[in-house]
């Protein structure tokens, strides 16, 4: 109820703002007013991108596109860039999020004392999170003059992105507690700015489907395996969904290795710069600007053409 009232209102205030420049436009009309007419077309612009979010929402209209989203990134083949190019991913979304004030919080993060890390959950939090990083999930690829090479030469780094929605403890999913092999651990390795280390992290395989899940930034053992047990029911969810839409369809959902030639998106950094997404040919040539979470250009446009039916 409070998303639909909130809806309402976004909607109402739409209306009011077109109302509003209905006006002006008269006026301008009427006589010449340099001030009023910098005006009209200043809140013109800003009418504009507003009405493009909300027509994007519209085309969020998935069981739960409204819910929070579980991002979990794995580097892939391609050893120490790989895991650097995943770390670059983790902050890619993080800075993501920020633009896009949605809550970001790092659930577990396996460092690399070498680079970069070898995975990372994220849980976001905030309307419509799911439906909008459900763009992400696929394999990212990285091009570029590689920092662990002492020959200099390019190399290409390959990084898997799942994305959950995060669902209720309501929702019936069957978890057995015989299909559960739970370990506990000590947190370890560099990257302390991502999560505190613990002596009671959480590692929990579901043995039927290989499903891993770990939580080590909690402060007690009870609270990351209740963490990581609500991930893992999304995820077990979430897997669920992506095979029934697998039988209905053979793309959608479809599963690729983290290897050459089934990435989603490529990063090239050298011999020339450029963001290019293979779903939707969009692309953007300020690729800094793009790791630095500047990714909604190339979620918009999937949206759009997942609506058509083109991907």
């Amino acid at each position: 109820m409070s998303q639909v009232n909130s809806r309402l209102d976004s909607l109402k205030s739409l209306r009011s703002e077109y109302e509003d420049l209905s006006v002006i436009e008269e006026m301008l009309n009427e006589s010449d007013d340099s001030e009023l007419e910098a005006e009209f077309f200043r809140r013109s612009s800003d009418l504009h991108s507003r009405l493009e979010h909300e027509s994007l929402l519209l085309l969020l209209n998935d069981t739960y596109d409204s819910s929070n989203a579980i991002l979990t990134i794995h580097a892939g083949s391609g050893g120490l860039d790989s895991q650097d190019w995943a770390g670059m991913l983790l902050r890619m979304y993080l800075r993501y999020c920020e633009r896009e004030n949605f809550r970001a919080k790092v659930i577990e993060a396996t460092t690399d004392d070498d680079s970069g890390i070898k995975n990372a959950t994220v849980l976001v939090e905030g309307e419509y999170a799911y439906g909008f990083l459900k763009a992400e999930r696929g394999v990212h690829r990285l091009v570029r003059i590689s920092p662990f090479d002492s020959a200099h030469r390019r190399h290409t780094s390959f990084a898997s992105v799942l994305v959950s929605p995060e669902i209720s403890d309501d929702v019936d999913i069957e978890i057995r507690p015989e299909d559960l092999k739970v370990d506990t651990f000590r947190a370890s390795g560099a990257g302390g700015q991502y999560v505190n280390r613990t002596d009671s992290a959480i590692r929990i395989t579901h043995i039927p489907t290989g499903i891993v899940v770990t939580c080590q930034n909690e402060r007690s053992q009870h609270m990351n395996r209740q963490t990581a047990m609500h991930v893992l029911r999304s995820r077990l969810y979430d897997m669920a969904i992506q095979e029934r839409e697998q039988e209905l369809s053979s793309v959608v959902g479809e599963k690729k290795e983290s290897t050459w030639g089934s990435q989603i998106r490529s990063y090239v950094l050298h011999p020339y710069t450029l963001v290019k997404d293979h779903r939707t040919n969009y692309e953007r040539g300020n690729v800094q600007g793009v790791l630095d979470g500047d990714i909604s250009g190339f979620i918009m446009e999937y949206l759009r053409q997942r609506a058509k039916g083109n991907v």
